[in-house]
């Protein structure tokens, strides 16, 4: 499968390998590529990953995607040197690699080897799933630098952890690791060092052999309900789930069920 990208930005991200995509088996696995600096962003690699993103969303054939880094680590955030140059690192209008202030529509699971801060660290925390290695390091050390985690981590850190964990990573700018935050529910699966990305593929392809609409479906409601007001929550539920249940595909499911076999999806 090949899309061609439409900003000059995306074009140069994957000219010259600083972000690659693969895709197969409905899935998009898309690779930061800078090792040598750690996978920080400039602004190619967040047009380039946005523009991946936005083609899971866009194309049927996708269903799942991955976000990973080269050479051992996830990101390191923005890159800091080409920040000093005047570089918007970010996507405009979308923050950092376009998905901080505008999540995809369907699944995302991160594969985390190394290290994930700043940015980085706010990356995964706009995604939906998170593999990552068991020695792997998650931070926001904006505050050792004299910037702010504007890009998502001051607003969804304190909604996957604790307070004062939330307070702690954020005013001290340590890292915390992949163990503690799989005890607290913001890692998913943790891997053998190495195995993240190979983890995540395994995850991927379960959720692959879903239905798409109710993915879409259930994501929608699962991120939209968070401000929803108690006494409407049902009533906003049933727009978003009733074209579900009324589908093609929901006769399909039930079928394949009686029949013992796996279901054939139309997406409608």
């Amino acid at each position: 499968m090949f899309f061609q990208p439409q900003s000059a930005e995306a074009k140069e991200a994957y000219d010259s390998g600083q972000v690659q995509v693969e895709f197969g088996n409905g899935l998009v696995i898309i690779t930061i590529n800078r090792p040598e600096v750690r996978n920080s962003v400039n602004r190619a690699v967040s047009y380039g990953v946005c523009e991946a993103i936005d083609e899971l969303d866009r194309n049927p054939e996708l269903r799942v995607g991955i976000l990973t880094g080269a050479g051992g680590n996830f990101c390191a955030g923005m890159d800091l040197k080409a920040f000093l140059r005047g570089e918007q690192t970010r996507v405009d209008g979308r923050g950092i690699l376009g998905i901080a202030l505008t999540p995809p529509r369907k699944p995302v699971i991160c594969a985390v080897e190394g290290y994930a801060l700043a940015g980085g660290f706010e990356s995964v925390l706009a995604c939906d799933l998170v593999v990552a290695a068991k020695d792997a390091q998650f931070g926001l050390p904006e505050v050792k630098r004299g910037l702010a985690a504007a890009a998502g981590g001051l607003l969804r850190l304190p909604r996957v952890l604790p307070k004062n964990v939330a307070m702690e990573v954020v005013l001290t700018g340590n890292t915390i690791g992949a163990q503690r935050l799989h005890h607290f529910g913001v890692v998913n699966v943790l891997s053998e060092p190495g195995e993240a990305l190979a983890d995540a593929r395994a995850l991927a392809l379960q959720i692959v052999a879903n239905a798409p609409m109710s993915l879409a479906a259930s994501k929608r409601v699962m991120v939209e309900q968070q401000d929803w007001p108690l006494d409407d929550m049902f009533t906003r539920q049933k727009a978003i789930t009733d074209p579900v249940l009324s589908s093609e595909d929901a006769q399909e499911g039930a079928r394949a069920f009686a029949q013992k076999r796996p279901a054939r999806w139309m997406n409608r």
